[in-house]
């Protein structure tokens, strides 16, 4: 099926765009109200993610509502555990929980490499019907968490500011710590090509807690993890965003992906200049920009814009858009960026 808007693409590949494309990350969420309306028919967040015909609904929204250049899948990173046999249950204002961590090596044995078939039907068939119900409006893109993030939540056994008990792990027992990591990736692997063939036509890998980690366990125990995963998807291009991981730009650069996101926290010249011209940036307002007034929103999205160029940008956030925000002042950015032409 032909797209009738590419823009998204072809900056991905680095063509040249009449504008710069622009999505946001969350997107899909309680920033709209259609989202909060379908969200109050279910009894929880895990049953949307878990119902296709509802995911498939939210992921189209702000396509629709906000007039965005892409849709993205709407799941949970925290799904791909799930399917591996460890569990989480998710918390009304304090966030996932797993009942049953992974801290020692007879807990090796609770986790299996995921059937994204067996295990990950729902989500593939919400990508499925996601692709049919756009009918070409606009590509669709699927994501999952990079290893390492995925391995701080089971370690940890919840969300934490300092994920103190996964990171020890990475000090007292490094060895278990690369199992846990090698089957995360093995069952991401499947679980991205999969998306892909169901439709999906770019993938995420969201390393949301990448930026703990020293410069050099970021090095032993996230990159070689992300690079496997570029390395064996090859099907469609890929995304890596690791939030906060200002220190590995450089290595980051060299992964098999065509675009980098960037956070608020990463200077975009510096960024430029680090990762070279063959990758497209992707970034990077800080997201609390959206709280300004409205002309207080043009002029920082149009100072980024000018930042980073024409070439080789997709526009969207440093990180996903907060709940609280303003669905108009949402509006405001992504028409500064359809609007702007400097």
């Amino acid at each position: 099926m032909t797209l009738q808007n590419d823009l998204f693409l072809r900056a991905v590949k680095g063509e040249t765009t009449e504008r710069t494309p622009v999505w946001l990350m969350r997107q899909a969420g309680r920033i709209l109200p259609e989202y909060r309306a379908v969200r109050a028919k279910l009894k929880d967040f895990k049953e949307l993610v878990s119902s296709p015909a509802f995911a498939a609904e939210v992921s189209i929204q702000p396509v629709d509502l906000l007039g965005v250049d892409a849709a993205i899948i709407f799941s949970d990173i925290l799904v791909i555990p799930d399917a591996m046999g460890i569990s989480y249950e998710m918390k009304e204002a304090k966030g996932p929980y797993f009942p049953s961590p992974i801290r020692h090596e007879a807990d090796l044995a609770k986790i299996r490499i995921a059937d994204p078939m067996a295990d990950l039907g729902y989500v593939l068939e919400a990508i499925r019907l996601t692709k049919k119900e756009l009918n070409g409006r606009v590509p669709l893109i699927g994501f999952a968490g990079a290893p390492f993030t995925i391995f701080a939540y089971v370690v940890e056994g919840s969300g934490s500011k300092t994920f103190s008990v996964a990171r020890r792990m990475m000090y007292e027992n490094p060895a278990l710590s690369h199992q846990i990591l090698q089957k995360i990736t093995d069952s991401t692997i499947l679980y991205l090509k999969a998306q892909i063939e169901a439709g999906a036509d770019l993938v995420q890998l969201f390393d949301s807690w990448a930026g703990i980690l020293t410069p050099a366990h970021y090095e032993i125990f996230s990159l070689p993890y992300i690079q496997q995963i570029c390395e064996a998807v090859q099907t469609a291009p890929k995304t890596v965003f690791a939030k906060g991981a200002f220190f590995a730009r450089k290595s980051l650069a060299k992964l098999d992906c065509q675009v980098l996101g960037l956070d608020w926290n990463m200077d975009i010249a510096e960024s430029r200049e680090m990762i070279g011209k063959e990758k497209t940036l992707q970034g990077n307002l800080d997201p609390c920009a959206l709280y300004g007034s409205f002309a207080d929103i043009k002029t920082e999205t149009e100072k980024m814009l000018r930042a980073f160029g024409k070439t080789r940008h997709i526009a969207n956030l440093g990180h996903g858009v907060y709940p609280d925000t303003d669905p108009d002042k949402v509006r405001c950015f992504i028409d500064t960026v359809k609007n702007f032409r400097g």
